[in-house]
């Protein structure tokens, strides 16, 4: 990976953070944008640059001249009864989850095809987005569309780029830390998976 350029969006904690370190100790050159900055700051070979993916226009500016892959890393975890949930909530849901999205791979794009080969788009779902789960209607909704619009753009810009999206089960990041609060939470998760366990972000990146 030395000599590459990477873009990642909200890498500032969980899997992103874990995925900023991998590439400074595989010798990458990482662009991270992200509203925090304290602890990629921290890390070799990665040049932080302040951005609220809700409200500010991404800073193209500030990217390098040839990327060769991006990663698109925010997410949200409201579980909520449907009932509960206003219109609001939804267009935040999805302005974070989709529309962020949707403007990081606009604002990259010419970067990555000046790229001859090997340029990937990695976009994160969520197991919610094909398996139906109480409470999920939030997530399953956004994610959906994030997976709806990887299978566009993968047809759409392929042969020169690759559009994917994982899609994690219940991982041991800040993001979930509201539903891993105690031992009790912690095992009925891990229960509900065939290994028994939860996952955590370096044991993700490895698979």
């Amino acid at each position: 990976m030395k000599k590459k350029s990477y873009v990642v969006v909200g890498g500032s904690s969980g899997i992103g953070w874990s995925l900023l370190q991998q590439l400074s100790a595989a010798g990458a050159q990482v662009y991270h944008y992200s509203r925090s900055a304290s602890l990629p700051a921290h890390i070799a070979g990665v040049k932080h640059h302040p951005y609220d993916v809700c409200s500010d226009l991404f800073p193209t500016e500030t990217l390098p001249e040839q990327i060769d892959g991006l990663v698109y890393c925010p997410g949200t975890i409201k579980l909520v009864p449907f009932s509960r949930l206003t219109a609001n909530d939804f267009n935040k849901d999805y302005t974070l989850n989709l529309l962020g999205a949707v403007a990081a791979i606009q604002a990259c794009l010419k970067p990555m095809r000046k790229t001859k080969t090997g340029v990937s788009i990695v976009l994160f779902s969520s197991v919610a987005a094909q398996t139906g789960m109480p409470f999920h209607a939030l997530t399953a909704s956004s994610k959906a569309a994030v997976e709806g619009l990887t299978r566009s753009l993968a047809a759409e810009l392929a042969p020169g780029i690759r559009v994917n999206a994982v899609a994690p089960s219940l991982t041991d990041t800040p993001l979930a830390a509201g539903l891993l609060a105690d031992e009790q939470k912690r095992k009925a998760a891990a229960d509900r998976h065939p290994l028994k366990r939860i996952g955590t972000p370096t044991t993700f990146l490895r698979r």
